[in-house]
C-alpha cells in the first residue's frame, strides 16, 4: 500500500488539471499555486508510479501511455475523495448533499426555481449551487465536486453523461411597441457565446459594434427594461415581460437556438443525482403563455 505523498489528493488533482489545460502553467493558474509547485507534484507522482506521465513540448504537455492509463484512476480517486468529504459534512437532518453548477448565462431563473422545487420535493437532501465558466464546471463534475452541471455547449468527455434540458431560443425583443427593425443607437448586444456571435455577425454586421455590451443575459434584460432599446434575450425568461407588454417581439427577425444541457458523471450516485435531475427537468419546462380570461356572458 502506498504511503506518505501518495495519500495527498492534490497530486491527483494537479495531474487532472494538467490533462484538462494541457499546460503546466495554466494548470498552476487554475490551482492557484506556482508552476514550480505543479512540477514538483508531478515529479512526486511519477516517482510513486515509477513511470513518466507527461511529455513537455512547445504546445504544452501531452500524456505518455502510462499517463493515459493513470487518468481514469486519477478521476476515480478524486471523485471518491470529494464524495466522501462532502457526505461527511452533511448537515443534521439531511441524508446527503447534492451540488448543481450552472454557467453564468443560464442560472437565472433556473437555479432559484430548482432550489425552491428541491426544498419542497426532496427535503432529505442538502443543496449547494455554484456559478462558474463551462470548462471549470465540467472539470468539477469529473472531479466529483459538482454532481450536475448545466451548460450551453458541453464538451463531450469520457465518463460524462449529457442530457438535453432546455430547448431554448434567443429572440429579438424591444421596449418600443411597433418597432420593425433594431436601431443601432440603442441596441444592446448580449454575449451568448461564440456560436451566437458568429451567427449574429452574419445576420447583423452593422450591430456587432453596439454601444452597450452585456456579458450576462440577466444584466442585458434588466438594462433593456430600465433604459429601453432592443436586443436578443432568452424567450422563456422574457415571456412574462412580453405578456405584460413591457417588452415586444421585433417581427421577422431571425431566431437563434440556445439549448442547455445537464451534464453528470456516469458513475454518479443515483439516490443523489436522480431527484436533482428531476427537479431540473421540472423547472426547465417552458411556461405556457397565459391566455386571456374568458369573458362572462351577462345574464339578461
Amino acid at each position: 500500500m502506498l504511503e506518505g505523498p501518495a495519500l495527498d489528493i492534490n497530486l491527483a488533482r494537479t495531474f487532472l488539471a494538467i490533462v484538462e489545460t494541457r499546460h503546466f502553467g495554466r494548470a498552476a493558474e487554475r490551482l492557484h499555486v506556482t508552476q514550480t509547485a505543479v512540477s514538483a507534484r508531478v515529479r512526486t507522482l511519477e516517482e510513486l508510479l515509477g513511470r513518466p506521465l507527461f511529455v513537455r513540448n512547445k504546445a504544452g504537455a501531452a500524456l505518455t501511455p502510462a499517463g493515459q492509463r493513470f487518468m481514469r484512476h486519477a478521476r476515480t480517486l478524486v471523485q471518491v475523495w470529494e464524495s466522501a468529504r462532502q457526505q461527511a459534512a452533511v448537515p443534521a437532518g439531511r441524508r446527503a448533499v447534492v451540488t448543481v453548477g450552472c454557467e453564468m448565462s443560464l442560472w437565472d431563473p433556473l437555479l432559484l426555481d430548482w432550489l425552491v422545487w428541491m426544498r419542497r420535493s426532496a427535503p432529505q437532501l442538502a443543496l449547494r449551487t455554484e456559478v462558474r465558466p463551462p470548462p471549470e464546471l465540467l472539470g468539477h463534475v469529473l472531479q466529483g465536486t459538482i454532481d450536475i452541471a448545466v451548460v450551453y455547449a458541453p464538451e463531450h468527455r469520457p465518463g460524462l453523461k449529457v442530457e438535453l434540458l432546455i430547448e431554448e431560443k434567443l429572440v429579438m425583443v424591444t421596449t418600443r411597441r411597433g418597432e420593425r427593425e433594431p436601431r443601432a443607437a440603442d441596441y444592446v448586444y448580449v454575449d451568448w457565446g461564440p456560436e451566437f456571435a458568429a451567427q449574429h455577425q452574419l445576420a447583423f454586421p452593422a450591430l456587432s459594434n453596439a454601444g452597450v455590451v452585456a456579458q450576462l443575459g440577466p444584466l442585458g434584460r434588466e438594462y433593456l427594461l430600465r433604459a429601453g432599446g432592443s436586443g436578443y434575450l432568452r424567450l422563456n425568461v422574457v415571456r412574462s415581460s412580453l405578456e405584460s407588454g413591457r417588452l415586444h417581439r421585433v417581427p421577422r427577425m431571425p431566431e437563434f437556438l440556445y439549448p442547455a444541457y445537464a451534464v453528470y458523471s456516469a458513475s454518479a450516485d443515483e439516490e443523489i443525482v436522480a431527484p436533482a435531475l428531476e427537479g431540473l427537468r421540472r423547472v426547465a419546462r417552458p411556461r405556457k403563455p397565459r391566455g386571456k380570461p374568458a369573458r362572462r356572458k351577462e345574464k339578461r
